[in-house]
């Protein structure tokens, strides 16, 4: 028997999902708990503002009540980015063939670059293309003004499930190769965005001090100072569209809780190249 074709799920060192969990008497890090501790906010997009609290905010009117809020940069969301209809054409278009297992009871499929992080080193020649019926959608991100300027270099479709556990850890993007936007473009199903500061457990991690090679080109600004104990809880609504950018990219891992997963979610990431690889972008051009 092909023991590859009966995994579960793809699993590996810490990460965990409720599947392996049950079946392999693993502990999970309880980032729910963890998180309840921590001083935690919720973030108006249309205020573009932080306010005291737990349950997220998806209208001004949730945070009539609330304390005047403070400034907070480094999002940008857009609430209907797709119709309902255009999401449900996403997700049978993805669903018509096999998804790829993932960790943390996530799966994937993914378009772009073959790319060695440790190594730095990257692959052009394997790139056949993005999804064909998704390019409405990556046209759809340069009438953004925002993004006007975006270049597409992986396409990458992300499903979680609540039977599964899905989630992801806190963690920051690659800073070698992935840039300073990174965009997120939820179809069906809806989740929230953690942020909480980031605290570096080697020199190296996340290729951050590469940032250093393109910092003064940035688009949004670094924060001074980001206290330790914050969270920060974001909607992410289905059809709505999710940009991180200068401090929230950088300065704090972003994360997504189990308990925050209703159902099945499913969206897709873009990623642009940094600075010094931008003239990698040819080899892309084909299916921009």
């Amino acid at each position: 028997m092909n023991m590859e074709s009966t995994k579960q799920c793809d699993c590996k060192g810490k990460r965990t999902c409720l599947l392996c969990e049950d079946s392999l008497n693993k502990k999970a890090t309880d980032w729910y708990a963890l998180f309840k501790n921590l001083d935690s906010y919720v973030y108006c997009w249309m205020c573009k503002k932080i306010f005291k609290g737990w349950d997220v905010i998806t209208s001004c009117d949730d945070h009539k009540l609330l304390d005047d809020g403070k400034k907070f940069s480094g999002l940008y969301i857009h609430p209907n980015f797709l119709t309902p209809e255009e999401s449900n054409e996403v997700v049978d278009s993805v669903d018509s063939s096999e998804w790829d297992l993932s960790q943390s009871g996530r799966r994937k499929k993914n378009f772009g670059p073959k790319i060695n992080f440790k190594k730095k080193k990257l692959r052009h020649e394997f790139f056949k293309g993005f999804f064909e019926s998704t390019g409405f959608v990556r046209d759809k991100l340069t009438t953004i003004d925002f993004l006007k300027d975006f270049k597409v270099v992986e396409e990458c479709f992300l499903e979680y499930e609540k039977a599964r556990g899905s989630h992801i850890e806190p963690h920051i993007d690659d800073c070698w190769i992935w840039g300073e936007r990174i965009v997120t473009v939820n179809t069906i199903g809806e989740a929230v965005l953690c942020l909480t500061k980031h605290f570096p457990t080697y020199p190296k991690q996340y290729n951050i001090d590469c940032m250093e090679e393109y910092k003064e080109g940035l688009i949004g600004e670094l924060q001074d100072e980001i206290a330790d104990d914050v969270l920060i809880r974001i909607a992410m609504p289905a059809n709505s569209l999710l940009v991180m950018y200068g401090a929230v990219r950088y300065q704090y891992e972003h994360s997504v809780l189990r308990e925050d997963v209703e159902g099945r979610r499913v969206c897709i990431a873009y990623r642009e190249f940094t600075k010094p690889y931008d003239h990698m972008v040819k080899h892309f051009n084909k299916s921009l």
